[in-house]
């Protein structure tokens, strides 16, 4: 039996690395005959540099940046020798040909590191005050490591700033009337902006923000009406964060000379809108999360060589089959006609998958702290009594 382990995150209690060990420890106990392919999943949040580094035998260096709300946070890049890159997944990447700058690394960053939610206790959730400036200081940094080209992950982000604190730390300088400085360009502040100078600093190098959102930036699916209330965006607040959202859009796509339109292109509305800056300000592109991921773990071979594949999250839902990691695993797994079973800590809204058998991990009666604590006896025991 040749099974496959797909497991992504259970957000707050088991990385995906973690789970897919947890899996095939639990299988492994029970049927040693089989044979066990571990693929952890990331769909750009934490855990996308350690995940996509390791794959591809790379090294990853410490970085100390600012947080979401001031203070150094530890973070890390993930460099990459050219030649470890798989050939699929080049054509997302505007790489240098030649001979000598072959030997650059790609750079890979998640912006969770720095300006993640899961960085703020709950009380400090609150997009008005956060930044993405630690993240412009990775790209920066990267920069400085020679980097070739850069890999940006951008889910779990406490930020709704459009990537104008990333802009900030990449060059770009906010001022106010009277011409002083703004730094950082958080939303909080957004009101004393009066205009925007300078442009990104020439060395740094392409940008490729891998994400699967397809969410425009202003609007009723815009940044801030969809994700904003996850962030700390209280209902009454959004009438104003959009309008003034709507306002710095406009600024920063005068003094990059960019069309109004690109508010409208989807997915800049990721990440609350750092797409929509770096495309404006630092020529980034966007690349499919889940296509450019999976071409990196050759995943679809991995899944037509399985006879079993197991996958999970912390909670499957409708949601997890609109272009999510374990959602797209099952989908493709069934399609070649593989026995799948998804495992998640539990089953939200629209909890389905055609041909799948589900486990809900957590038993009833479970508060949810009391869940996370015991993620992976849960995850573990449920395995074991499936097979």
């Amino acid at each position: 039996m040749r099974v496959l382990l797909a497991f992504d995150k259970f957000k707050g209690s088991l990385s995906a690395p973690q789970a897919c060990d947890l899996a095939l420890r639990a299988l492994r106990g029970r049927h040693r005959d089989w044979q066990l392919d571990s693929c952890p999943l990331t769909d750009g949040g934490e855990g996308f540099t350690e995940i996509l580094t390791a794959a591809a035998k790379g090294r990853r260096t410490r970085v100390d940046a600012t947080g979401p709300r001031g203070g150094l946070v530890a973070a890390s890049i993930g460099l990459i020798a050219q030649q470890q890159i798989p050939s699929p997944v080049r054509q997302w990447f505007d790489l240098p040909g030649t001979a000598s700058e072959s030997r650059r690394p790609l750079a890979v960053i998640e912006m969770a590191a720095a300006s993640g939610l899961n960085l703020l206790p709950p009380e400090q959730h609150d997009p008005w005050q956060a930044t993405t400036y630690g993240t412009g200081q990775l790209i920066r940094a990267a920069a400085e490591l020679s980097a070739a080209g850069i890999l940006l992950g951008v889910g779990g982000s406490a930020t709704n700033d459009l990537g104008l604190g990333a802009l900030a730390a990449l060059g770009l300088e906010f001022r106010d009337a009277d011409g002083g400085k703004i730094r950082p360009p958080a939303p909080v502040h957004w009101h004393r902006i009066a205009a925007i100078e300078g442009e990104v600093f020439p060395s740094i190098p392409p940008i490729c923000i891998a994400s699967d959102v397809t969410n425009p930036l202003l609007g009723p699916r815009g940044a801030a009406a969809i994700y904003g209330p996850q962030k700390g965006l209280r209902p009454e607040d959004l009438p104003r964060m959009e309008a003034a959202m709507e306002r710095m859009a406009r600024l920063l796509g005068e003094h990059c000379r960019k069309s109004p339109a690109l508010a409208d292109t989807p997915g800049v509305g990721a990440a609350g809108g750092l797409p929509f800056g770096l495309i404006a300000g630092a020529r980034a592109r966007l690349a499919p999360g889940f296509e450019l991921v999976s071409a990196w773990f050759d995943l679809r071979a991995r899944i037509a060589a399985a006879d079993l594949v197991l996958t999970g999250e912390g909670c499957f839902d409708v949601t997890s089959l609109s272009g999510k990691g374990p959602g797209s695993v099952a989908t493709q797994a069934r399609a070649l006609g593989k026995t799948v079973h998804v495992f998640a800590g539990r089953l939200g809204e629209g909890a389905a998958c055609a041909g799948c058998q589900l486990h809900a991990i957590t038993p009833l009666g479970y508060s949810f702290a009391q869940a996370k604590g015991e993620a992976p006896e849960l995850l573990a025991r449920s395995i074991q009594a499936a097979f």
